[in-house]
């Protein structure tokens, strides 16, 4: 990666911030250049320390993480990495960070299984690297936001790949979309941009756990169409979006005309649980030709080998183009592989959707 990329974290907790620094430090691509209890320390080290990326705490003494964060944003943004808990208000505040221009939210390092802070560990230096490639702007500080070390798994570990599955016509289209660094305001804007009778929609954003919950009870007081964290055996309707639970896989079935998704455990698939593969797969297998599929801003490579069975099933497929991704890793994948029928800026995606499925 050349030059590596310059940290800087923001905590009150000075066991998060020397737990954060060892497994950071520990990857050869990633330095931490500072470390901060507070706001009113960092914006002084600030002066003579110019990180590629901040890891910011929400609730810390004297100023808080989204006063700071605004401040920031609004006069010399850096991309921002949101180090929250998993407490249930707390999360309110971490997708309100999001809003003023955080690019993603990981969770506070904890202790746990071997196989946790393995985990825990892959997902911090991705969302590190992903940050470090973010498009970020300055915003409004005073305006609302636009609200009115694991192996590298393929789907197969949680669903074989098999034959497309055999069961009786049905013209209901289904939508499935991935999104990671960026997702966020992606998806709102691409939901707020469908009806009432669309059809049914199936997302996996990569978010921890329990802030999806938090996630799609907003999008659900902003869009029209129904939002909610998918539960297992839920039904894919018109007019639904069901979003994947963070640290849960979600896979789109069918009985008979009915379409429903399951929500199981398993290990991380492209280095994420949920997987859009893993849901992009799904929908290959039991939606076919009867599936869109979506593909919008994040690093990496997650979904594109799964948009490419998507495509071999008869699935049209949009990936949001380069100008509009706040980092246009993901769909670019699935362009490379030849699994994409056109590149849509976000704006015009929900419309393209709309008049792929005949409305």
């Amino acid at each position: 990666m050349g030059q590596p990329i310059k940290v800087m974290i923001i905590d009150d907790s000075a066991v998060v911030r020397e737990t954060l620094k060892s497994l950071l430090d520990d990857d050869k691509d990633i330095e931490v250049v500072a470390t901060a209890s507070d706001p009113i320390i960092a914006a002084k080290k600030l002066e003579t320390v110019v990180p590629d990326v901040i890891t910011l705490d929400i609730e810390m003494p004297r100023m808080d993480g989204i006063t700071f964060l605004k401040e920031l944003m609004s006069q010399h943004p850096i991309p921002v990495v949101v180090c929250s808990s998993q407490a249930g208000a707390g999360s309110g505040n971490a997708l309100q960070a999001l809003e003023y221009g955080a690019v993603e939210i990981i969770e506070k390092p904890k202790m746990g299984t071997k196989v946790f802070l393995e985990e825990s560990t892959v997902r911090i230096r991705d969302v590190v690297k992903a940050a470090h490639q973010a498009r970020v702007k300055k915003i409004d500080k005073v305006a609302p936001a636009r609200y009115d070390v694991a192996p590298k798994l393929t789907a197969d570990a949680v669903l074989s790949r098999g034959t497309r599955q055999a069961t009786i016509e049905t013209t209901e289209r289904i939508v499935v979309v991935g999104a990671s660094t960026g997702g966020t305001e992606a998806l709102r804007e691409f939901l707020q941009g469908l009806p009432l009778d669309s059809p049914g929609v199936v997302i996996v954003q990569h978010m921890p756990e329990q802030f999806t919950a938090a996630f799609a009870r907003r999008l659900d007081s902003i869009c029209r169409v129904s939002v909610k964290e998918a539960a297992d055996n839920d039904t894919v309707v018109r007019g639904r979006v069901l979003i994947a639970p963070g640290n849960k896989h979600c896979l789109l079935k069918r009985s008979g005309a009915r379409y429903y998704v399951e929500v199981r455990d398993g290990p991380l698939v492209s280095r994420h649980r949920p997987s859009v593969d893993v849901l992009f797969r799904s929908a290959a297998r039991y939606a076919g030709k009867n599936a869109i599929g979506v593909i919008m801003t994040g690093m990496g490579d997650d979904g594109a080998r799964g948009m490419k069975e998507l495509k071999e099933a008869g699935a049209y497929n949009i990936a949001q183009d380069e100008a509009t991704c706040i980092v246009y890793g993901m769909p670019n994948e699935a362009v490379k592989r030849g699994a994409v029928d056109k590149s849509v800026a976000l704006s015009a995606i929900a419309q393209h959707v709309l008049r792929v499925a005949g409305q």
